[in-house]
């Protein structure tokens, strides 16, 4: 697809440079869609007089879709240029924007954010393997300080971003104001990036694309309603797991098998590398972590404090911004001193934070609250960066565009396990406390104070993790010889 990192010169040129800026810009703005929509459903559902779970499949549609397509980018990555997979991604996000902004109907803005999500998925793995591609990896750290503002970032300050929005405006500029943005992404991108590189020549696995909808899909939609409180929604959840899991399996063995001929539509050898299957673990716990906080916390205080809209994404912007002025600093930190030093920290800090918060109640200061939140975005940033650096760093080249869509990919999985974990944990405590006859705002505080401290427990395996990480700055430098060879030779 392009040059090797082997043969990648100490110093980018300023058309790789280029390449990388667009396609960061270009993802920050399709990763922030993810999670702008949240605080606007309640609008919308007054709006198209539709019910709580119908509105919910506006959030619910987008992770599907993200968690069916990006298992393919994998096999994308290696057939086409760089150009042209990011006209399709950036082509069809703008066309899924501009068709939700004027959406006259509940049904026409589903599909659009069915359109919006497919443009997404391609965006992060496109990113990633571009910067495997360009940037040799004793710089790599610096240049992955600034996905990380894409990563953890844009799904933070998304919600503060649609609260000031919809205070002004209609909910249709949650979408209109974006569309210029990313149409003019889509026309740099169009006239700059690359379309040259290596190509593989393989055959798509149409089995393999049909057993990865409901294996990929399945967990996603199975991980969102698990938590549900409805009979009904909680049992379709579980036969949705349980499907999943049966055809996941399939899957892998069906990859397993192809990936001898190399037309696995996702190759699985990158788990051949431990350093790249340990920072998957600790991104995964996360991610989970990060999106159940975007979760409870905004919960907590429109719920036990009162405040409104506006307010809530106030009081978690400093976060999100601090974790943005931080996160290309922790990258150059980490190309000096590698992952172990950052990361348990990192892991403990915010285990302190998590556990900190199930203290939390009805008279807690704003600003207690906002420094806690500022506290955990610094933990945050140093987790992000060096997690998928060090996890991508190993890999050969031949496997940087499947190592990049796993790793998107669980991801994702983390996200919506830790949205359904957390939520569950919170509703399944609410009601207990309910039941035992408290108030129902000291319930729901002893429902969010059960949720954070599961997420604090997940964070401390986080800091577990962290310690069998690779010391080097150059994580494939800590791998051993025997395994990177075999996941290289086994290429052919």
């Amino acid at each position: 697809m392009s040059l090797s990192t082997a043969e990648a010169p100490d110093r980018l040129s300023a058309r790789d440079r280029t390449t990388i800026g667009v396609l960061l810009v270009s993802a920050f703005v399709v990763i922030l869609n993810e999670t702008i929509m949240n605080v606007a459903l309640t609008e919308l559902m007054d709006k198209f007089q539709v019910s709580a779970s119908a509105i919910q499949w506006l959030a619910t549609a987008f992770m599907l879709t993200m968690a069916v397509v990006i298992p393919t980018t994998g096999y994308l990555l290696t057939r086409l240029p760089i150009r042209t997979v990011f006209m399709v991604a950036m082509g069809l996000f703008s066309a899924g924007t501009l068709l939700a902004g004027l959406a006259p109907g509940f049904e026409v803005l589903l599909v659009a954010r069915v359109i919006q999500a497919s443009g997404t998925a391609i965006m992060m793995p496109l990113l990633m393997t571009t910067i495997l591609d360009l940037v040799p990896s004793h710089r790599r750290g610096a240049i992955m300080g600034n996905v990380s503002i894409v990563i953890s970032v844009a799904p933070a300050i998304g919600p503060t971003l649609s609260g000031l929005i919809l205070h002004s405006l209609s909910w249709r500029f949650i979408f209109l104001l974006v569309l210029p943005v990313a149409v003019f992404a889509l026309i740099l991108g169009s006239r700059l990036l690359p379309t040259g590189g290596e190509r593989s020549h393989s055959k798509l696995s149409v089995t393999s694309l049909l057993i990865s909808i409901p294996a990929f899909g399945g967990l996603v939609y199975g991980l969102s309603g698990i938590g549900s409180p409805d009979a009904g929604t909680h049992l379709i959840a579980l036969v949705a797991l349980g499907v999943s899991l049966v055809s996941l399996a399939a899957f892998v063995i069906l990859q397993l098998r192809l990936q001898r001929t190399d037309s696995a539509l996702l190759d699985m050898r990158p788990f051949l590398l431990r350093q790249f299957t340990l920072a998957l673990a600790l991104m995964v716990m996360a991610m989970l972590a990060l999106f159940g906080v975007i979760i409870l916390l905004p919960m907590y205080l429109q719920n036990v404090r009162g405040l409104d809209v506006l307010t809530t994404g106030l009081v978690m912007l400093p976060g999100g911004i601090l974790m943005g002025v931080l996160a290309p600093w922790v990258g150059k930190l980490f190309d000096k001193v590698g992952a172990r030093p950052l990361l348990m920290p990192g892991g403990l800090l915010l285990s302190a934070v998590l556990f900190g918060y199930t203290q939390l109640n009805e008279t807690t200061p704003l600003a207690m609250i906002i420094g806690m939140h500022l506290v955990m975005s610094v933990a945050l940033a140093f987790i992000f960066t060096p997690a998928f650096t060090a996890g991508l760093n190993p890999l050969p080249h031949s496997l940087h565009s499947h190592g990049s869509a796993l790793l998107s990919t669980l991801q994702q999985l983390g996200g919506a396990a830790g949205t359904a974990l957390l939520v569950g944990v919170m509703s399944a405590g609410t009601l207990a406390a309910a039941a035992a006859g408290k108030d129902p705002i000291a319930a729901q505080t002893a429902g969010f104070s059960n949720g954070f401290m599961v997420a604090g427990c997940v964070a401390l395996g986080i800091a577990v993790i962290a310690a069998f990480m690779g010391k080097s700055r150059d994580a494939s430098s800590s791998e051993p010889a025997s395994t990177t060879a075999k996941a290289t030779s086994a290429m052919h």
